[in-house]
């Protein structure tokens, strides 16, 4: 045996290891260079066998009747640009006379299979440009966000889009946003990623986890205000409102409205005002909605009113305020009560983990993306953290976060505890931790109970219940 043959053997033995071990790695080697060669090759086959081309048109013919040519074959969308990235291939074209973006749109999973590509979108960039998005493996199996992001001011990545691209959080385009899901479907994972994302940024975080505190109580340090039961949260939604009234206050005390003043510079809301008067941004995550909503008494009744109505204030006014919203529950329907579905049409970002039955999908996309109701339904049980993201244009993408366990986003938390703003209004409800151990002791199950209790964080004293 020759040393070419046994180098070939070689090179497609690495091959084919990585593409079983390390698809990613086989796609920046090997994967990206017989994608571009079979794309080239079988391009306008492809495109006549898919219905993507057009018949020539009458001048081409009439020409080549003149000159004694046999009649030209139909053509198939331009190539303007062809761009591989770490996942796959972007190809921009330019659409021909009688095409519609929805034609490619309608195609794409017959270029899938054509291309030999895991999967294919498509989006209308422009009249008569469209972009291909063609992924070369399964990016969402083993999640691997990329090493630089666009972040930006409220602008957070928090996970990969199946096309390759990464879902990004924006709470200045997207105010209010709305988690469902399952148990065990991913949700407190993408919860982590969120805090995370936020941690490092000039934001101020408030907390609602009415489970106890299990979810949001191991990251206090990066919060403002905590709540773990009902009564709590009352007040500190109550808070929250009157912050938000003061907020408005300062906006229309510097709005500086005068003939003399130009249009461009008057404030408002909070992102229009210098940067030395702006009031911190907050964000309110809400662990599990229903536990606010839900009642026994007369008593919690009343109760249940005020937090619906004010979280109802929160979503209707809040965003030029600066307080953003970010809710979660298994359900968010209208058996949770009236205001339920007053507070949901507030929130324009939806993210739709697994769900146990179509109904719970509605809840989340049957009013923005009806197309989406049917890919939250088919999401498996083993590929927990799947989910479907969609907002108020009715589209909507798979993505999933990359997993990140307590213990990571308790390390950011404590990174960035420095980064924690003071706002008068939520001091009674600032979590009251201890100083940082000298080592830090793993989150897991094995770890005493006895030393648990001791290492999570209480709530400073007030006027209301407390845990030890």
């Amino acid at each position: 045996m020759t040393w070419p043959t046994v180098l070939l053997l070689v090179v497609v033995a690495a091959a084919g290891l990585l593409r079983w071990r390390r698809p990613a790695w086989y796609w920046m080697t090997f994967g990206v260079t017989f994608a571009v060669v079979r794309v080239l090759v079988r391009y306008a086959s492809v495109m006549d066998a898919c219905g993507l081309t057009v018949p020539p048109s009458r001048w081409r013919l009439l020409l080549a009747r003149m000159a004694n040519r046999p009649a030209p074959e139909s053509r198939a969308p331009r190539i303007l640009r062809m761009r591989p990235t770490h996942t796959g291939l972007v190809l921009r074209l330019k659409l021909r006379p009688g095409q519609d973006a929805f034609d490619v749109a309608a195609a794409s999973d017959r270029l899938r299979h054509s291309f030999g590509m895991y999967g294919v979108t498509s989006r209308e960039l422009r009249s008569g440009v469209v972009e291909i998005r063609m992924t070369g493996y399964d990016v969402l199996k083993r999640v691997q966000m990329p090493a630089k992001t666009d972040t930006r001011p409220m602008r957070v990545p928090v996970a990969l889009r199946q096309d390759g691209s990464v879902h990004y959080r924006d709470y200045r385009t997207v105010p209010h946003g709305l988690t469902l899901g399952a148990t065990e479907s991913g949700k407190s994972v993408y919860q982590r990623n969120l805090v995370a994302g936020l941690a490092p940024h000039h934001v101020a975080l408030v907390g609602i986890d009415c489970k106890q505190g299990v979810e949001l109580f191991p990251l206090a340090r990066r919060f403002s205000a905590l709540a773990d039961n009902p009564d709590t949260a009352l007040e500190l939604l109550e808070a929250l409102v009157s912050h938000m009234q003061d907020v408005y206050q300062l906006i229309r005390a510097k709005q500086r409205i005068s003939v003399a003043v130009p249009d461009a510079e008057i404030a408002a809301d909070i992102w229009d005002l210098p940067e030395d008067l702006r009031p911190v941004p907050v964000v309110v995550l809400v662990d599990e909605v229903a536990e606010l909503a839900l009642f026994a008494s007369k008593e919690e009744e009343k109760r249940r009113d005020r937090i619906i109505t004010a979280l109802v204030r929160l979503a209707q006014l809040g965003r030029a305020a600066g307080v953003y919203l970010e809710i979660c529950g298994q359900r968010f329907g209208s058996e949770l009560g009236k205001g339920i579905t007053m507070l949901r049409a507030q929130l324009t970002g939806r993210t739709a983990h697994r769900v146990n039955d179509e109904t719970s999908a509605n809840m989340a996309f049957g009013d923005i993306a009806p197309d989406a109701v049917l890919a939250a339904i088919q999401i498996p049980a083993e590929t927990r953290g799947i989910a479907i993201a969609g907002d108020s244009t009715g589209g909507w993408h798979r993505i999933r976060a990359p997993h990140t366990t307590l213990r990571q986003a308790v390390n950011v938390c404590n990174k960035h505890a420095d980064r924690t703003p003071e706002l008068p209004a939520l001091a009674p409800f600032r979590p009251a931790v201890a100083a940082l151990p000298s080592a830090r002791v793993p989150l897991s199950k094995t770890v005493p109970a006895t030393l648990l209790r001791s290492a999570r964080p209480s709530l400073a004293p007030g006027p209301y219940p407390r845990h030890a």
